[in-house]
């Protein structure tokens, strides 16, 4: 009865050992994950962030606007119209925000590839599908619940070029390189 006590401890201890070992290696593959989920999200919103404020200003430009106003204007979610008195630094806020925003994005795609597999597998129709969610939720979400004051454009041309943008410079890019950090 004794051999047979010392017995089971002997098995349960070389059980816990194996638990610890198999606890340590899960450890170190999620230690060596979250570098690459950090270089997924820092790059898919440094390259959709770049992309978007750049169409922005592009598209602003040809109405007349300028990269000073669009930024401003992105503030203007935070501070309402006295954004746009507030020169280079409300300007500079709207940069920060913007990244924000498209970091955020970049971090959510993320996350949702880890659970689905086809938004890696199939990273170009996704990442061009991932542009129409991106726009609802700016628009029926975020912008709403801001403190903007100015209306935006929803004539058919409008919600196409937003919509494209939103597809082309952010959703295709960050599931791009999302996939990129995945493999």
């Amino acid at each position: 009865m004794v051999n047979t006590i010392l017995s089971m401890r002997s098995t349960e201890r070389t059980h816990n050992e194996k638990e610890k070992i198999i606890m340590n290696a899960d450890s170190a593959a999620l230690s060596l994950e979250k570098p690459k989920a950090y270089r997924a999200i820092f790059w898919g919103g440094l390259i959709a962030g770049t992309l978007d404020i750049l169409a922005a200003f592009v598209s602003s430009g040809l109405r007349g606007g300028t990269p000073t106003r669009v930024l401003q204007a992105i503030a203007s979610g935070l501070l309402g119209a006295d954004s746009f008195q507030g020169g280079f630094t409300t300007a500079a806020l709207g940069l920060v925000l913007h990244f924000f925003i498209a970091t955020t994005a970049t971090a959510v795609y993320y996350a949702a590839s880890r659970k689905l597999k086809v938004l890696i597998d199939q990273a170009i129709v996704c990442g061009l599908a991932y542009g129409i969610p991106v726009y609802l939720v700016m628009n029926l979400v975020v912008l709403p619940l801001s403190a903007v004051t100015f209306k935006t454009s929803h004539t058919f041309s409008a919600v196409a070029t937003s919509v494209l943008i939103l597809m082309f410079c952010v959703g295709l890019p960050i599931a791009l390189v999302v996939r990129r950090y995945s493999k």
